[in-house]
């Protein structure tokens, strides 16, 4: 994203969060054709759910290695970014019951520091993996 002039903490980011699930998936498809009765429900679902904290955890290390090697005025560009993008969706926030309090918590829970933004990615990552990898262990748990 950086090398292509795109901001590396943006919402282009988020396109990278099912890496990690599709990993799970392709990790329980190839232990299944490992075990030819299958590998069972807990291998499946364990499998899926390793892979996906290998991947989550290597994807959370990126973003901070990178977060604290880039320039600091990329963070404080992404800021400026989505502070713009919250004020121009303020109006449907408003609109909702508690949308002050969503939108204000929302504003005040912007990753500002390369640990924000390692822990907002594992958490994503973790979140779409554990999603995705225990209905696939159990559907190619056999």
């Amino acid at each position: 994203m950086y090398l292509t002039n795109n901001n590396p903490y943006g919402l282009k980011r988020t396109l990278s969060d099912f890496f990690p699930p599709i990993a799970a998936i392709v990790s329980q498809i190839l232990l299944r054709r490992y075990y030819a009765n299958g590998p069972g429900l807990g291998r499946s679902i364990g499998v899926g759910l390793t892979t996906t904290l290998i991947g989550a955890s290597l994807a959370a290390v990126g973003i901070y290695i990178f977060a604290r090697v880039a320039d600091p005025d990329l963070i404080r560009q992404h800021l400026t970014e989505a502070k713009q993008m919250l004020a121009a969706a303020k109006d449907m926030y408003l609109k909702q019951t508690n949308g002050r309090q969503q939108y204000e918590a929302t504003l005040r829970n912007l990753a500002q520091t390369p640990q924000a933004f390692a822990q907002d990615e594992f958490v994503k990552k973790m979140l779409w993996g554990v999603v995705l990898s225990i209905p696939g262990g159990v559907f190619l748990r056999k």
